[in-house]
């Protein structure tokens, strides 16, 4: 197609911001691009703006540089909804896209959706209708929302279904579709990084040693459980339990990093057994959980992912948007409580745990789904 030719076309943006929706983009942005000649723009609002959080996710998955970046970084919520709208407008507003693509639950995902929507460009969300059912989340707040004003749903697991049904929303627009993340998973599994290289690369002192019979993998970011003094001194001190009956792999979150650092708890980092590193890219993180015995984490897209290995996993939440990691896969809920978290790892370390089993539609071709569904929407779109 000529470059005149190519202007011509509405395109499609896909935006991302955080790195979760990094897994989630790479592989519509290409399905959509083998699917349709319209020209797919990436746009990056900057919601994760540093090397550990961002740029080093382009990279593992081959994501070309974004097409637009806004640049938003750090601040409140409402300061960072407001700064997302008022640098995407400009966008809409140039490129008058057909399609605006958005993706999971942060605050780009609802910020790009609203102004997409009072321009009248037509909203497409990637991974619509999980619900936790918890309002004190950020992220449900922009679930809800997001689904509510999207025209295209594409849904991962069928509690979304009957949560779409249960809220009104039209059924002619929800596509169950499977789970995008699958499909980054399982395109990426060949590459990824040993377990020990990650961790000889972080810098602890003979970690790869300490890691070559077998470890626990954990993530921890969530405000619930790193903004509270208590609440994460009592989950260090389960973990330095943990870690001295099975060394414990922790890429540290930056935000975890400094409630430790504000909290003086550095020192638990220093546990025996307690491998502390600084973020990992998308490759290396796959190693970690997929090589683990066991995970810990308090991440939604880490439920799916180890569901997807088979590799048990402990969700450091009360509750779960992804109630069929639960129902079908190898996930359990434990909240933060050190006694119950002690006996589920204890249960596991005994049982081996949940075997688990992949949900349907969770076989790699879900971006191929949407691809499809999206070029039919669009066929008689200039």
């Amino acid at each position: 197609m000529s470059y005149a030719a190519a202007m011509s076309i509405s395109p499609i943006l896909c935006v991302a911001g955080a790195r979760p929706n990094m897994m989630k983009v790479a592989p519509v942005i290409a399905a959509l691009r083998r699917t349709d000649a319209r020209p797919v723009r990436l746009v990056h609002t900057g919601q994760h703006y540093d090397e550990g959080m961002n740029a080093v996710f382009f990279r593992d998955l081959g994501i070309d540089p974004p097409d637009d970046a806004l640049a938003v970084g750090s601040a409140s919520h409402a300061q960072m909804t407001a700064r997302i709208m008022e640098r995407f407008e400009p966008l809409v507003e140039r490129d008058r896209p057909a399609l605006v693509v958005v993706v999971g639950d942060v605050n780009s995902t609802i910020a790009c959706a609203l102004v997409s929507t009072k321009l009248g460009v037509p909203v497409a969300h990637v991974e619509s209708g999980l619900r936790s059912f918890d309002r004190a989340m950020p992220e449900e707040i922009n679930r809800v929302l997001t689904d509510q004003i999207s025209d295209l749903l594409f849904v991962s697991e069928p509690s979304g279904v009957a949560n779409l049904a249960r809220e009104g929303v039209d059924a002619a627009r929800v596509h169950l579709v499977g789970n995008v993340m699958i499909d980054s998973l399982q395109a990426n599994l060949a590459r990824a990084a040993a377990p020990a290289t990650t961790v000889a690369r972080g810098g602890g002192r003979d970690a790869a040693g300490r890691i070559g019979e077998g470890f626990a993998l954990l993530t921890l970011h969530r405000p619930s459980n790193v903004d509270d003094q208590a609440t994460l001194t009592g989950l260090l001190d389960v973990v330095a339990d943990i870690a001295a009956a099975l060394p414990v792999v922790f890429p540290v979150h930056p935000r975890t990093r400094a409630r430790i650092e504000s909290f003086g708890l550095v020192q638990r980092l220093e546990e025996p057994g307690l491998v502390a590193l600084p973020p990992v890219g998308y490759l290396e993180m796959l190693g970690l959980m997929r090589d683990a015995r066991i995970v810990l984490t308090d991440s939604g897209g880490i439920q799916e992912e180890t569901t997807a290995l088979g590799v048990p996993c402990l969700t450091l939440r009360a509750n779960t948007e992804r109630p069929v990691t639960v129902d079908q896969g190898t996930n359990t809920l434990v909240g933060s409580d050190p006694e119950r978290i002690r006996a589920a790892f204890a249960d596991i370390r005994r049982t081996g745990g949940k075997a688990g089993r992949v949900p349907e539609l969770w076989d790699g071709r879900a971006s191929e789904r949407i691809a499809a569904i999206v070029r039919d929407r669009l066929s008689d779109r200039p």
